[in-house]
């Protein structure tokens, strides 16, 4: 009976540690258009946590195939194709929050601190500029 118990304590736990995971794939959210804007795909490498541009919800009049050329020049994402670009990078789990990461914004060629964790089943996204910061939603992409 002591064995049956742990083993369903474990496939809980298990269970539980899955649904606080951030790897999988997220569609990002346009602030001020609230139009999808992106998909962007986080994956765990070597105890960190990184996420890249997958595909891309673009309006008709926009670039099909858009280059990171407002990055900054000694940034090596500069004039790379947008679409497969690494924007999340090196973030760690610290309970249930994953900090100390960058992010980019391909939009505007910046790169700000961040923080994520899940909320409701959404993944929530903290851009930081020294004391200021922005709270982006993402939604689980299916």
């Amino acid at each position: 009976m002591k064995i049956l118990s742990f083993l369903l304590a474990f496939a809980f736990s298990l269970n539980l540690a899955a649904q606080n995971d951030i790897v999988g794939k997220w569609k990002t959210i346009d602030d001020e258009s609230g139009k999808p804007r992106s998909v962007v795909e986080i994956y765990k490498k070597d105890n960190l946590y990184y996420g890249k541009i997958t595909d891309m919800f673009l309006e008709p009049h926009e670039d099909p195939d858009p280059v990171c050329d407002e990055c900054d020049e000694e940034d090596e994402r500069y004039m790379k194709k947008v679409r497969g670009m690494e924007i999340l990078k090196a973030l760690r789990r610290d309970g249930d929050e994953y900090v100390d990461g960058k992010i980019l914004d391909p939009e505007n060629g910046k790169v700000y601190t961040c923080k994520l964790w899940l909320e409701n089943g959404n993944l929530k996204l903290r851009g930081y500029v020294a004391i200021f910061y922005r709270t982006q939603t993402w939604l689980k992409y299916e």
